[in-house]
């Protein structure tokens, strides 16, 4: 089965007089449900100022770890968390109505991953990202919902100029803008001595991908190793909230699937 370790950590940086950032974890409370739902990682970086942003984070996050709690035994991951990300949309969404009567804006970003068997699930929208770190390396599961980003792809504007953009962090979609949203859903293989890193942008908006890479897989202890990468944001930049999530995968047994059962492969 499915092996991990976990660590987490969360700073309001230099700047910000307080966080809107909000971290989750829902943990196989018995070993069967290892094998019926799974763990489940959340990050979600709130925006539109004062306190709301730190309330559309809480209230996404919570939704989505509620839902999954709640999630019928096997169901499919890769149907089941875009699924509750909808449903955290619309909580977002009527949280923020009374909001916007005191002309207060309300949305998040969020980015979940799903973890059973030999395999994870990213569903995300906005700019918090996902990496998979795998033989040191750092390659990016998701890509971020900005519209710099956005004409990046389109060949509009290079690379580099949307990194250096001064509206690199203007989102196209985040949670709560209104009742539907476009989720982004991929599925990956998992191999023993892989690392997930999910972090907000005042994380991988001062830390190249490259050096969390480094700072991930030299550190032993994954609580030093978050704590660094927090550190190491806050020296480079410190202007935003900065958080991170690390799941380590100890081992893994490879997984095949026959009428909806799972069985060990050779």
């Amino acid at each position: 089965m499915l092996d991990l370790e976990f660590a987490h950590a969360s700073d309001r940086g230099r700047v910000r007089d307080h966080n809107e950032d909000y971290l989750g974890h829902l943990l196989p409370e018995v070993p069967e449900r290892e094998q019926t739902h799974g763990w489940l990682f959340a990050l979600a970086d709130g925006v539109g100022g004062q306190e709301q942003g730190e309330v559309a984070s809480r209230t996404a996050v919570e939704s989505l770890l509620a839902g999954f709690r709640g999630a019928l035994r096997n169901e499919q991951l890769r149907s089941l968390l875009p699924s509750l990300v909808r449903a955290a949309n619309a909580k977002v969404f009527e949280t923020g109505l009374a909001s916007k009567a005191r002309g207060l804006a309300m949305a998040t970003t969020l980015v979940a991953c799903a973890l059973r068997f030999d395999r994870v699930v990213v569903s995300h929208v906005g700019d918090s990202r996902c990496y998979l770190i795998r033989h040191g390396h750092a390659a990016a599961l998701t890509r971020d919902h900005t519209v710099v980003a956005q004409q990046a792809r389109l060949g509009l504007m290079s690379a580099k100029a949307a990194a250096e953009s001064d509206t690199r962090h203007v989102l196209s979609r985040s949670l709560g803008q209104g009742m539907f949203v476009a989720i982004e859903t991929s599925e990956h293989l998992l191999l023993g001595g892989d690392v997930l890193l999910l972090c907000s942008d005042g994380l991988h908006g001062a830390v190249p991908a490259a050096e969390m890479a480094r700072i991930a897989t030299r550190n032993m202890d994954l609580n030093q190793a978050a704590r660094e990468l927090i550190d190491t944001a806050n020296e480079r930049d410190g202007s935003d909230n900065v958080s991170v999530q690390l799941i380590r995968i100890r081992s893994v047994e490879r997984i095949g699937m026959y009428r909806g059962r799972p069985y060990k492969m050779a």
